[in-house]
């Protein structure tokens, strides 16, 4: 008999886990960028594809690839759902915890899920005006303390996988 005690995950997570939107590459993303760590898990891959509409950048496609587990898939789904026709600038001051609360509240544990889904799109966000001339006033020259949070978390599984290996 099992010790583990299933998490309390919402019908909404459950239901992406089962069903994630968005999943996949896209051929023509303008940017990728991921989040998380292979080495023991929990991975994003975020996908956008941005255009040029009524003088802002727009999101008008994004997917997802993910490694990890069901909060992970919906985290990121639920992301690419977000941000699809937002401006980037928007999609830009999205929190973990909004993501969080839009799949009706993840177990403590996971919260980190949100967090590096989170943090794969602020990586892309940053990546695609890396490549521009003329960065965006409200993009800040300094990591966020979300942005600061995904890096936390990566070095703390990197560190628990190296720690925890025979």
């Amino acid at each position: 008999m099992s010790t583990r005690i299933p998490l309390p995950y919402s019908p909404k997570v459950l239901e992406l886990f089962r069903n994630p939107k968005n999943l996949g590459p896209i051929p023509d993303a303008d940017v990728v960028a991921s989040a998380g760590s292979p080495a023991c898990g929990d991975m994003i891959r975020i996908y956008l594809k941005i255009t040029r509409r009524g003088g802002k950048d727009v999101i008008e496609k994004a997917s997802f690839e993910s490694y990890g587990c069901a909060a992970n898939i919906a985290a990121a789904s639920i992301l690419t759902e977000m941000v699809k026709g937002k401006s980037v600038e928007e999609a830009w001051k999205i929190t973990w915890k909004q993501l969080s609360d839009e799949l009706g509240g993840l177990p403590p544990i996971k919260y980190h899920c949100s967090i590096l889904a989170v943090g794969a799109l602020k990586r892309a966000i940053r990546q695609y005006y890396s490549k521009k001339k003329n960065k965006p006033k409200w993009l800040p020259e300094q990591l966020t303390p979300d942005e600061k949070q995904v890096l936390e978390e990566e070095e703390m599984i990197e560190r628990y996988y190296k720690f925890s290996k025979p």
